[in-house]
């Protein structure tokens, strides 16, 4: 007879442990315990019955797989936590004796390092595995590097963070790897693709961050220490991809003055090689590989024009072929490139030299990091901007002739109403600008023309962007719009169907007459009314053929094919009612701003 199982040794009560018991087992802290689950990835799991797993009635119970805690038993961490716990004690006990000098000692000398190197290598075997995890942690970096500094977020860790994003930001320059950006409620989204991985991340607008208590900051603290030693690994091997020097060359007195990426100076790897001279080593490999794939192009042609006979000699070679066909078959390369296949560019040619033939100058109302950043990355090398906003700029004139566009972000303003500007204090200082002067031969535009023109891959008209006007709707570049729905870029007869626009045609004939305007006066007129009326008969008789035989194929479904059909015609005409309700909005709004 089988011995009978004791409970609680299989099954889920086996599989899975309660938090209190991980605890206990690995003998640490509850915050240590956090950290360590953080840095490891480990996340509470979810049993398919709580009671059985937790062998209590207790219904709010936190679980994790029993395997992933025999796993954090072997961590190196461990050793450091404990070694932490150990300090804290000695140096308690100096501060009981009195000994201030002694605890200080302990605190400065004595106090153990958390290296979390082993622990990326752990999780992230592969380069791609890090790229495609770095969503998360560019937004929480980029979220910090924008906090004030305070007793849970200190300068330490603010300065780190800036400072890793700004490399990132580099390379995304050197190589134009940056793709598209949305202007949002939350804030700035960028997507930016490194070997063929779409990377997405969310950046805080620069408002003053008032940091509010509810916050547990020691958990987020925990996720900075980890991503910030991941982009570290990160922007090593991107930079050393390029031939650049990591982490490259950090001027600490133009970051004070507000330099921000022009604190940043990249170098080559070998002794005098810099950025420009990789780019210059990039362009000229460049029409090599032209002429190679216009070569193995050449070769193609050539196999493909000697492999179409005529069908003529395809009979006269039957017999031979069939006896051919009993030998072996060798597969011969016709050219040797023939299988090579053209690889794509790293970096947009057309999008990242949007901007390159242009210089811009940012006035001081406009966000001067965004656009900094999205410029450079699309080509521009030349960004100046005035004194106030930092150190780094091409230059400080805002009167300079080669400045082509001017960022401006405010509405044109009546001259009287502006102050007067005070001359120059000192020799050669930048010359100041009334607010609202138009300096001839230049183009002023919004912010929005620089976000809208990289999300379009192209330049658009800079007069619907001028400072003042009504801008465009700035729509999100990763949805499209869906066929039938409102798109707010395009006109209305474009997106109005044929009943729409016939009975909007109808009701501006009856606005007319209302208002004793000629609309249909001469034999011209009727002539065209009588076309329009064959048109709309044409398209009524169509519209009810189209649903005659609609309903025939109806009856030959089935009961819930025809069900299925019904929910989908149903929730498509919701959808074109609603767009027909953004259409009619639109129109009136149209109509209010022509009076």
């Amino acid at each position: 007879m089988a011995k009978i199982k004791k409970k609680g040794t299989s099954g889920q009560a086996k599989n899975f442990i309660t938090r209190t018991q991980a605890v206990r087992k690995l003998q640490i802290s509850l915050p240590d315990f956090r950290r360590l689950c953080i840095f490891k990835g480990i996340y509470p799991r979810e049993p398919r019955s709580k009671k059985k797993a937790s062998k209590t009635s207790t219904p709010n119970t936190t679980f994790y797989y029993t395997k992933d805690i025999q796993f954090l038993l072997h961590e190196p961490l461990l050793r450091k936590f404990r070694d932490q716990k150990a300090l804290a004690k000695k140096i308690a006990r100096s501060l009981g004796r009195g000994e201030v000098s002694d605890a200080s000692r302990l605190e400065k000398n004595h106090a153990p390092k958390l290296t979390l190197d082993h622990i990326i290598k752990e999780r992230y075997p592969t380069f791609i595995d890090a790229l495609r995890d770095l969503d998360d942690a560019l937004s929480l970096l980029f979220l910090f590097a924008n906090l004030p500094s305070s007793p849970h977020v200190p300068a330490k860790t603010i300065a780190l963070c800036q400072r890793v994003t700004h490399e990132f930001q580099h390379y995304l320059i050197t190589t134009n790897s940056l793709r598209k950006s949305f202007l949002s409620i939350k804030g700035i989204y960028y997507q930016a693709t490194i070997q063929g991985q779409d990377i997405m991340w969310l950046v805080p607008y620069r408002f003053v961050q008032r940091v509010n208590g509810d916050v547990d900051y020691r958990i987020m603290a925990t996720f900075v220490d980890f991503y910030t030693t991941l982009l570290g690994f990160v922007n090593y091997r991107l930079y050393s991809t390029l031939g650049l020097r990591y982490p490259p060359k950090f001027d600490k007195r133009s970051d004070e003055n507000g330099a921000e990426l022009a604190a940043f100076t990249l170098e080559g790897r070998t002794v005098g090689e810099t950025p420009k001279a990789l780019e210059a080593n990039k362009q000229a490999s460049k029409p090599s590989n032209q002429e190679v794939s216009k070569e193995v192009q050449a070769k193609v042609d050539k196999v493909i024009k000697t492999a179409g006979l005529d069908q003529t000699k395809d009979e006269q070679v039957t017999e031979t072929t069939e006896e051919a066909s009993e030998a072996i078959d060798k597969f011969e390369p016709t050219a040797p490139e023939a299988d090579t296949l053209p690889q794509p560019d790293l970096s947009g040619d057309e999008a990242g030299s949007l901007f390159a033939p242009f210089v811009f100058y940012i006035s001081r109302e406009a966000p001067k990091a965004p656009l900094e950043f999205i410029l450079r990355s699309f080509g521009c090398s030349r960004i100046g901007w005035d004194a106030v906003l930092g150190d780094g700029a091409f230059t400080h004139d805002e009167t300079d002739t080669r400045i082509t566009h001017q960022i401006v972000d405010r509405p044109s303003l009546p001259e009287s109403s502006l102050p007067a500007i005070p001359a120059a204090s000192t020799e050669g200082a930048a010359q100041k600008v009334r607010p609202g002067t138009r300096i001839p031969g230049r183009t002023y535009v919004q912010p929005q023309w620089v976000w809208d023109c990289i999300n379009e891959g192209k330049l658009l008209r800079a007069d619907l962007y001028a400072p003042g006007a009504t801008l465009p709707p700035h729509l999100s570049p990763w949805v499209k719009p869906s066929k039938g729905g409102y798109d707010p870029r395009a006109s209305l007869a474009e997106q109005e169907e044929e009943e729409e626009a016939a009975r909007t045609q109808h009701q501006k004939e009856l606005e007319a007459e209302a208002a004793g305007l000629p609309f249909s006066s001469g034999g011209g007129a009727g002539e065209a009314a009588k076309k329009k009326s064959a048109q709309a008969k044409k398209i009524a008789s169509k519209k009810r053929k189209e649903e005659e035989e609609l309903e025939r194929q109806k009856m030959m479904m089935s009961r819930k094919k025809r069900k299925l059909l019904e929910k989908m015609m149903y929730s498509n005409k919701q959808k074109s009612e609603e767009a027909a309700k953004l259409r009619s909005k639109r129109r009136k709004l149209e109509k209010e701003g022509q009076k």
